[in-house]
C-alpha cells in the first residue's frame, strides 16, 4: 500500500535516500542499502496495538459503556485512534497533494474517512484506518521478505581487503587495491576482488554468483572473482581487475538498474492508475450528489456514504504494488539461481520466446579443446606440422590457439618467441606470421583458400575443429581440435521445448561436419557452419526472418564475437562464468555458470513471472468489480470495502511472492 517497489533497487542501494513509488506517489520508504528498509516489525506492531486499544474503548463508549461519558472524551478517544492508526496515510496523503499531485491510495483513504467522520460513521472511519494499517503491515512483511533475494546478492560485496605489503599485511578498502598487488583471503572470508591465486588451496561458496551449491576446488592458477566465500586453505591471490570492474560489482550494477526497464505490463498499469483513481474520485462525487439530486426521497447521508465506500474498494494499491512486485520477486528468483536480468522487460520477452539461438563453441560444447589428430602433406612431417601451429599461435587467446600450444608444450619443448616476428590476426579466420623467414599461415581452410592456397586434405571428413597450416605458400598438413559437448546441454534443450520453445539453432565457425555432428547429437532443429563474426549477424537475421513477425528470438553466446548477435537478438544472454567482457556488458541476461541449462531456468522463471502478474491483474480487478457493485446497490459496508481492499492487495503480494517461498522451502529441505 505505501511500500514501493519500482524503485527498489536505485531508489535505495544506490542512494540509501526515502524513494517512493512513481506509479502510485505513496511516499513511503525505499529500502536502504543492502536491502534492508525502513520497515520496523516491533515498533509497527507496537502502534497497531496502541490504535486496536484505542479503538476497543471507542466501541466500548459507542455501544457499551453503562456510565455515559462527556462527548469530549468520546472524541478524544476517536481522534487520538484514528490519528495513531492513519497519521502516517494522512501525511502521505498531504506529501502527495504538495507535490501537486491529488490521486493516490493515501488520498483516496483520507478522503474515504475525513468523509466517514463527517457523517457520523465514527467508529467505522477508525476501523477501516487501522485495518488498513494492519494491511500495510503484512505487506511490508511480504515484500521485505521478497527483497532478501536481492540483500543477499548486495550483502556479498566486501567491506575489506587484507592487502600484502613489504611492511606486512594492511586492511584496506576493496576499492583502492590497485592491479597486480596481492591480497590475503583466510577461512571464512570473501574474496575480495577478481584474481589469479599465486599460493594456497581451497574450496569457494561460489552459490551467491553462480546458483550453484556444490563448492568449487581451486588451485595456484585458478581464475577466482570477488564475492565468494572462501571454506578452508589460505589464499595468496594476485589482483587482476579493479575493484569497479569486479565480478560483484558489476553484478550489485546490474541488480540495482534492473528496475530502470520496465516491463510493458509494468508501463501499462502505471498509466492506468494514473487515469483510473481520478475516474474513481469522479465517479465518487457523482455517486454522492447526482442521485439525491434526481431522485425522490434519496438522502445525501445514504448516498455519500456509498461513494465513501467507492473510493475504499477502489483504491488502486492491489495493482500498482503487486505488479512490480511480480516482477520484482522475478529478478530476485533468477538472482539466486545465478540468473542476472537487467530489467524486468527481459522477463517478459523470455515468457514469449519462439526461438532460441546458441553458439556452439564455448556454450554448447565445454570450449577446452584437445588436439586429436595431426596430419602432414607435401613433403612435412606431423612434428613440424605441429610446431610451425604451435609457434604461430603462441600469440592468440583463442581456445583452438591455445589447445595446440599446449599439445606442443606436451613434447617437452615449450614454445618461445625466438625468430616468430610479425604476427597479424583475422578473427575468426586464421593468422600470419614470419618464422625464421618462413611465411606461416594457420587458419580456417576458407582463410587458406583466400590467400590462394587449397587444402588437399580439407575434402576428408573430420569429426572436430580443424586447422590447417601452410608454409611459404605451401600446404603442409592440418590439425585436428575436438570439443567436448557440456552434460548440460541435453537437457537445456529439451527443457526449453518444454517451456514452449518452438526452434533451436546453433551458430558456429566451425565447419559443417563437426556442426553437424552437434546438431543431431543434442537434437537441434538448425545450424549455420563457417560463419566468420561478420557472418554470426547476417545467420541471425535469416533466423529472426524465418521466425516470423512478432516472434521473439533470444541468442546464448560467451566469446567476444558474439556481442553484435547478442545486441542484435530480442534477448541476449551471455555465459558470465567464462564470457568475455563485451558480451556480458552488451547482454541483457547474464549467465553466471557456463551452463546452458541455465537459460532454460530463465525461461521458466519469465513464464512463471508473468502469469503471476496477469493472475494478480485479475484477481484484482474481478474483486473490486464484484464489490464496486455491491457497494453502489448499497449491499457493502465500508468494513466489507476496507477487507476487499487489503484482502485483495495481500493475496496479490502473497501470489507473487509465492515462487521466492517455495525456493527457499527447497533450499531449507537440501540443507
Amino acid at each position: 500500500m505505501s511500500e514501493p517497489v519500482e524503485n527498489v533497487y536505485e531508489s535505495g542501494a544506490r542512494s540509501g535516500q526515502p524513494g517512493c513509488c512513481p506509479s502510485c506517489g505513496c511516499g513511503g520508504p525505499a529500502p536502504a542499502e543492502g536491502g534492508s528498509e525502513d520497515f520496523n516489525t516491533s515498533t509497527e506492531l507496537s502502534k497497531l496495538g496502541a490504535a486496536a486499544l484505542l479503538f476497543a474503548g471507542v466501541l466500548v463508549l459507542e455501544y457499551g459503556a453503562v456510565i455515559r461519558l462527556p462527548a469530549f472524551v468520546f472524541y478524544l478517544f476517536i481522534a487520538a485512534a484514528y490519528l495513531t492508526a492513519g497519521a502516517r496515510v494522512l501525511a502521505a496523503a498531504w506529501q502527495t497533494l504538495v507535490r501537486g499531485g491529488f490521486f493516490d491510495e493515501n488520498v483516496l483513504m483520507a478522503i474515504a474517512t475525513l468523509g466517514a467522520m463527517a457523517i457520523g460513521a465514527f467508529s467505522e472511519a477508525v476501523g477501516v484506518m487501522i485495518f488498513y494499517r494492519a494491511g500495510e503491515f503484512l505487506q511490508g512483511l511480504a515484500v521485505s521478505r521478497s527483497r532478501r533475494s536481492i540483500g543477499a546478492l548486495l550483502a556479498q560485496r566486501p567491506d575489506t581487503a587484507s592487502l600484502i605489503t613489504e611492511n606486512g599485511i594492511i586492511s584496506v578498502a576493496p576499492e583502492t587495491v590497485a592491479v597486480g598487488s596481492r591480497v590475503l583471503v583466510k577461512p571464512g572470508e570473501k574474496l575480495p576482488l577478481d584474481g589469479r591465486i599465486t599460493e594456497g588451496v581451497s574450496l569457494l561458496d561460489t552459490s551467491a554468483l553462480t546458483g550453484e551449491p556444490v563448492p568449487r576446488e581451486v588451485t595456484p592458477g585458478d581464475d577466482v572473482q570477488a564475492g565468494v566465500v572462501n571454506l578452508s586453505g589460505t589464499l595468496s591471490i594476485e589482483v587482476t581487475r579493479p575493484y569497479d570492474q569486479s565480478s560483484i560489482a558489476r553484478m550489485v550494477e546490474l541488480v540495482e538498474n534492473a528496475s530502470a526497464r520496465k516491463s510493458p505490463t509494468e508501463q501499462f498499469i502505471t498509466v492506468f492508475a494514473r487515469y483510473y483513481t481520478p475516474a474513481v474520485v469522479a465517479a465518487a462525487a457523482a455517486v454522492a450528489f447526482v442521485p439525491p439530486l434526481l431522485i425522490q426521497g434519496a438522502e445525501f447521508d445514504q448516498w455519500i456514504y456509498r461513494a465513501l465506500v467507492l473510493l475504499v474498494i477502489s483504491c488502486p494499491c492491489a495493482l500498482v504494488i503487486s505488479i512490480p512486485l511480480g516482477y520484482f520477486g522475478g529478478i530476485g528468483r533468477a538472482s539466486r539461481r545465478g540468473i542476472l536480468v537487467k530489467g524486468s522487460n527481459y522477463l517478459d520477452v523470455l515468457a514469449k520466446l519462439h526461438t532460441v539461438v546458441f553458439d556452439k563453441t564455448g556454450t554448447l560444447t565445454e570450449g577446452v579443446f584437445e588436439v586429436m589428430d595431426v596430419a602432414a602433406d607435401n613433403g612435412y612431417s606431423p612434428a613440424q606440422v605441429l610446431s610451425f601451429a604451435a609457434r604461430a599461435e603462441q600469440f592468440s587467446n583463442h581456445p583452438i590457439a591455445r589447445a595446440i600450444v599446449a599439445a606442443y608444450d606436451k613434447k617437452g619443448s615449450p614454445v618461445g618467441p625466438e625468430g616468430v616476428f610479425g604476427h597479424a590476426e583475422t578473427s575468426g579466420s586464421g593468422g600470419f606470421v614470419r618464422i625464421d623467414d618462413k611465411a606461416v599461415l594457420v587458419g580456417s581452410a576458407r582463410y587458406l583458400t583466400e590467400q590462394g592456397i587449397v587444402p588437399s586434405s580439407s575434402n576428408q571428413r573430420q569429426s572436430g575443429t580443424v586447422a590447417h597450416v601452410a608454409v611459404d605458400g605451401i600446404y603442409a598438413g592440418h590439425i585436428e581440435i575436438s570439443d567436448r559437448i557440456r552434460e548440460e546441454s541435453q537437457k537445456a534443450v529439451f527443457q526449453l521445448r518444454q517451456n514452449g520453445v518452438r526452434r533451436i539453432v546453433m551458430l558456429t565457425g566451425d565447419n559443417a561436419e563437426t556442426a553437424r555432428t552437434v546438431a543431431e547429437t543434442l537434437g537441434l532443429d538448425d545450424y549455420f557452419a563457417d560463419l566468420l563474426p561478420e557472418d554470426k549477424v547476417a545467420a541471425f537475421e535469416k533466423i529472426q526472418a524465418q521466425a516470423g513477425k512478432g516472434q521473439k528470438v533470444a541468442f546464448v553466446g560467451d566469446g567476444i564475437n558474439d556481442a553484435p548477435v547478442i545486441a542484435r537478438a530480442d534477448v541476449g544472454a551471455a555465459m558470465g562464468a567464462a564470457g568475455s567482457d563485451a558480451a556480458i556488458e552488451t547482454a541483457d541476461v547474464v549467465l553466471m555458470t557456463g551452463s546452458p541449462e541455465k537459460m532454460a531456468d530463465a525461461v521458466t522463471i519469465g513464464k512463471q513471472t508473468r502469469k503471476i502478474v496477469w493472475q494478480n491483474i485479475v484477481l484484482a480487478l474481478s474483486i473490486k468489480a464484484v464489490f464496486i457493485g455491491l457497494g453502489l446497490a448499497g449491499l457493502a459496508t465500508m468494513w466489507a470495502a476496507v477487507f476487499a481492499d487489503v484482502g485483495t492487495a495481500l493475496l496479490a503480494v502473497i501470489n507473487s511472492t509465492r515462487p521466492i517461498s517455495i525456493d527457499a522451502a527447497a533450499a531449507y529441505m537440501k540443507k
